[in-house]
């Protein structure tokens, strides 16, 4: 399929919807994080912003908020669920899921751009290649953590069917934004 077309968007739109999105992000971080299990690392409603924010507004602006809010977080700021911030959650257990979230951003981002009209089931492969994206940095990082491949695959069982809910959730969204405002997000660089 052919790129998709819309207006062009000004520097001054990307720059807001990059922020907007990176804060929309934090704000997901406030619901806390469970931790369920000995992998350290927690179940958060945060993991679904950066692919929702991929489908919602493709690749280049998703990667951008992502990179803002984990830079924000590394200088120190609380936006983590649970109130972390700083470098300790880059190095923990957790430190690959967030780094993930870069890559996934990235993945679902470039699969709705490629779309000539992003429709639910494009939006729910979309998210979930994202959140797989993020599995494959997370699960390999989480390993070297526990010195256990055994530990970080079966530690990671728990998060499939939250993070399966939330890709229906990020796609159910993204589908209904899409209809109200064809060709708004998506498609513009």
């Amino acid at each position: 399929m052919a790129p998709r077309t819309s207006t062009p968007a000004t520097p001054a739109a990307d720059l807001a919807t990059t922020v907007v999105l990176a804060a929309f992000i934090a704000v997901l971080g406030l619901f806390p994080g469970v931790y369920v299990g000995a992998s350290g690392v927690p179940i958060v409603v945060q993991n679904m912003g950066p692919f929702l924010a991929g489908v919602l507004v493709g690749a280049k602006r998703a990667v951008l908020a992502v990179v803002l809010l984990l830079v924000l977080v590394a200088i120190g700021l609380p936006l983590l669920s649970g109130g972390r911030g700083g470098l300790a959650p880059f190095v923990g257990p957790s430190g690959g899921f967030l780094l993930g979230w870069i890559l996934s951003a990235l993945v679902s981002g470039l699969i709705v751009q490629r779309a000539a009209k992003p429709r639910l089931p494009l939006l729910l492969l979309a998210a979930f290649a994202g959140l797989v994206a993020d599995y494959l940095i997370g699960i390999p990082w989480l390993a070297v953590q526990t010195g256990s491949w055994s530990t970080a695959l079966t530690g990671s069982l728990v998060f499939v069917p939250g993070d399966l809910a939330k890709v229906v959730i990020a796609a159910l969204v993204a589908a209904l934004v899409h209809r109200a405002l064809p060709g708004r997000f998506v498609g513009r660089t």
